[in-house]
């Protein structure tokens, strides 16, 4: 089956793929690897804010780490345009705003994670690294970049 079949069998629409915030491109493609710049948490509501162990449930933010996931896959697509053309998540760097005393970094990122594996499979299973920020921009609760291998 397709990803796109995937996609649409799971009710998933990716969003537009952001614009770049900044001096710096959503995508770069270096031999087979699609590097793809963070992406915040945001949804159709605009920004998914907050910060972990200060109000925000690690549910909330394994939410706003999927709609990350979902940036992610909306700008692969702009960088490849044929999900077929993935042959693996590579690696996944999440970054959780979060207290100082907050140690669920990796149940937050796992939002990102299943997502990756629910759209691509056993293709999606990655590298991975789950870290705490005292701030992110713009007061997001979760920012993921990925790396990306392609046909």
């Amino acid at each position: 089956m397709s990803i796109e079949a995937t996609l649409a069998e799971k009710g998933i629409t990716l969003p537009d793929a952001p614009a770049p915030a900044a001096n710096y491109v959503p995508f770069v493609k270096s031999g087979n690897l699609i590097f793809v710049s963070g992406q915040i948490s945001a949804d159709e509501n605009g920004l998914i804010k907050g910060k972990l162990g200060d109000g925000m449930s690690v549910e909330d933010g394994a939410a706003a780490a999927r709609r990350c996931g979902l940036s992610l896959i909306a700008q692969l697509k702009a960088a490849i345009g044929d999900l077929d053309g993935v042959k693996r998540v590579v690696k996944l760097t999440g970054f959780v705003n979060s207290t100082s005393d907050f140690t669920d970094q990796p149940k937050v990122i796992n939002g990102c994670s299943d997502l990756m594996v629910e759209v691509f499979g056993d293709a999606g299973r990655h590298a991975r690294a789950a870290v705490s920020a005292p701030s992110l921009p713009l007061g997001v609760a979760v920012e993921i970049e990925a790396i990306f291998e392609v046909a």
